[in-house]
């Protein structure tokens, strides 16, 4: 299952606060800048929601600036679809491999912190393909108003913008 990770403040002076957002096995450095309402991946030509799906990548994302949403779907837990939101300085959203997800920005966009743990066989052809829920019916039907309703982790669901 994915976490929310908080993270330790360990000093304060004037006007500048310190954290230590280490990430243990973390051996790769992601920063994914999103200029204004993005979505990643963006909606297939045809309107469908895209996904990644990491086989051979932890993601351990902190937002830097602005928000973000985070749409999962991992068919191994209880409740395959789960939508969590991230709010700039607030918890590490770990998502573990083999788990679909995307993300849509704040309207005024957002930077967010990767701290990957990669397997030796992790390539960007591997880690980066895009999967169209189209062309797999258990995700189109996981992510179906037909399906039972996402589990919703720090999101209001009257300001949840379609992904």
């Amino acid at each position: 299952m994915f976490e929310l990770i908080p993270y330790e403040k360990f000093r304060d002076t004037p006007s500048v606060r310190f954290f230590d957002i280490t990430i243990p096995n973390s051996n790769a450095r992601d920063l994914v800048s999103h200029d204004g309402p993005a979505t990643s991946p963006n909606n297939s030509p045809e309107g469908y929601w895209q996904f990644y799906l990491h086989p051979n990548q932890e993601d351990n994302l902190l937002a830097l600036t602005g928000g973000r949403t985070f749409y999962l779907v991992n068919f191994s837990w209880a409740q395959p679809f789960h939508i969590v939101r991230l709010e700039a300085n607030g918890a590490i959203l770990r998502i573990p491999p083999g788990t679909f997800h995307r993300s849509v920005s704040d309207p005024d966009g957002s930077l967010v912190l990767n701290q990957a743990v990669r397997t030796a066989s992790a390539t960007v052809a591997s880690e980066f393909r895009v999967y169209n829920s189209h062309d797999i019916p258990r995700l189109m039907k996981a992510t179906s108003e037909a399906s039972p309703p996402p589990i919703l982790h720090g999101v209001d669901r009257s300001k949840l913008r379609a992904a």
